[in-house]
């Protein structure tokens, strides 16, 4: 197929790249040419607008861009920036489809379980509703709105409500690693928010399954099968490195360091992918013990 990606230097776009080039053409959108040929090689087609892509010849689009959401405090302005990086793109890509002759047959678009708001202990799958509207859902639901108005009888449109992709070099668990090989690390707040992750290569995996699979559309949780609270997660990370982790960080720091961004990791969802277990995919990595020991052996 000849597919067209969006966001293909970031964490996920840079493992899933090489995999899509084992078996297919790539075109790939980037603000800086020479990095993107540098990092993925000069295999695929990297372009700078997206007025240099015929969607007529595109079979699928992945669209995987957006500011990175923990990088600034959230303040009204870096909010809109949240938004506009990840929606406006979407419109464009979305009217780009929508005046083709021959429409690409599969939009990915991403998301996140910040789409559930900040939940309990109940296990959440797509079918969940009892949405709690905070910030990271308007800007979820924004995105995958967004992302869906390329439905039609000839594009299929799943959006991929990721969780925390755990990989080596970077991501959510490289900072965390610091602290916690200095012993210094340890449950967060109240320890007991939801931590719905997912192993890098799972992410990747379950990406082209879903590119395969016509069965599958709309909201599509990206999580591993078994989420786990933030103290679990915190001890098995401990365990993993061979270095204590019962250093608690206070609600009440987090929130003079982070402001209201801080609650992306006070509160959390358990968050199950029961779409792609009900097609039959099957995750390599299922149990935080078993990622944490591939990623930090």
């Amino acid at each position: 197929m000849h597919i067209f990606i969006t966001g293909g230097t970031g964490l996920i776009g840079s493992h899933l790249c090489p995999r899509l080039l084992e078996n297919h053409q790539l075109t790939v959108l980037t603000r800086n040419l020479n990095k993107a040929t540098q990092l993925l090689g000069a295999n695929i087609l990297a372009v700078d607008s997206i007025e240099n892509v015929d969607f007529n010849s595109v079979d699928c689009v992945i669209n995987l861009a957006g500011e990175p959401i923990v990088n600034k405090r959230w303040s009204d302005k870096q909010k809109q920036r949240l938004l506009d990086s990840r929606i406006l793109l979407t419109q464009q890509i979305v009217t780009a489809i929508q005046h083709c002759q021959t429409p690409p047959h599969t939009f990915i678009s991403g998301s996140a379980i910040g789409f559930y708001g900040r939940q309990d202990n109940t296990l959440i799958d797509e079918s969940f509703t009892a949405i709690n509207p905070e910030f990271s859902h308007q800007l979820c639901d924004a995105w995958e709105q967004a992302a869906l108005a390329a439905q039609s009888v000839n594009t299929r449109v799943c959006t991929l409500r990721t969780g925390i992709v755990l990989a080596k070099h970077a991501g959510a668990l490289a900072k965390m690693l610091p602290p916690f090989k200095l012993g210094l690390g340890g449950p967060i707040g109240t320890a007991e928010q939801g931590m719905s992750w997912i192993h890098i290569d799972d992410m990747v995996e379950l990406i082209l399954f879903v590119l395969d699979n016509n069965n599958l559309s709309g909201a599509i949780n990206a999580t591993a099968p078994n989420p786990v609270n933030n103290k679990e997660f915190s001890r098995q990370l401990g365990k993993a490195l061979t270095r204590p982790a019962v250093i608690p960080m206070p609600s009440f720091v987090l929130k003079l360091v982070m402001g209201e961004m801080a609650d992306l990791l006070l509160y959390g969802q358990f968050v199950v992918p029961n779409k792609v277990l009900a097609q039959q995919f099957s995750f390599n990595y299922p149990t935080l013990p078993k990622a944490l020991e591939n990623l930090l052996r």
